[in-house]
């Protein structure tokens, strides 16, 4: 098992805010050789998203790359599949933080995989979430309404968890995260020094 206390997962209900975080803190941490962002493989066209540069991929191919042990942490959510590239072990043993937005289910096996990891949970009201969501444009109104009940329905458990409230200014958000990520470096590197 890989340490995991320089990983950051970013939860949250669909149109909470995560992407629109997770883009602001990389562009105030550009230039950090020890902060990583990795792009998610997903079964999605380039196009199709508007809001997160992914790597996209077929469902015949990501199955492929699965059994081949590519990813570190994959998913399934609303007809898609998502993976981590497994390189993110090697970003964490040479002492990067890394910062990923995953689905809220698999955080107890990531757990198991990194333990020590933290998850950062976006929240927003819920008619804030379900505005974001019309604005993209993805989904139906009977789709977005699903999700929001979905999301509703689905809390979050971790050992480490810290809460990023989204509903005001994005910047206030982006410095939450960033704020997070600092810290998590912080408090690996004191622990790496005091074991060592």
């Amino acid at each position: 098992m890989a340490d995991g206390r320089r990983l950051i997962l970013v939860v949250g209900a669909s149109g909470a805010g995560k992407d629109s975080l997770i883009r602001g803190a990389r562009a105030a941490l550009a230039g950090r050789e020890d902060v990583v962002f990795p792009r998610r493989v997903i079964t999605r066209p380039a196009d199709a998203s508007g809001t997160e540069d992914h790597e996209p991929c077929d469902a015949a191919a990501f199955q492929q790359r699965l059994a081949a042990g590519e990813f570190a942490l994959h998913w399934m959510a609303n007809g898609l599949s998502y993976g981590v590239p497994v390189h993110i072990e090697r970003d964490l043993k040479a002492g990067r933080a890394v910062v990923v937005n995953v689905s809220r289910g698999i955080v107890p096996a990531a757990e198991h995989r990194f333990p020590g990891l933290c998850v950062c949970v976006v929240s927003a009201p819920a008619a804030l979430r379900a505005a974001r969501l019309h604005e993209r444009g993805r989904e139906s109104i009977e789709d977005v309404t699903a999700r929001l009940h979905r999301a509703d329905a689905f809390p979050v458990t971790a050992r480490e968890m810290r809460e990023i409230c989204n509903d005001g200014p994005l910047a206030v958000g982006v410095g939450a995260l960033v704020d997070i990520i600092l810290a998590r470096l912080d408090d690996a590197q004191v622990s790496a020094a005091a074991s060592g």
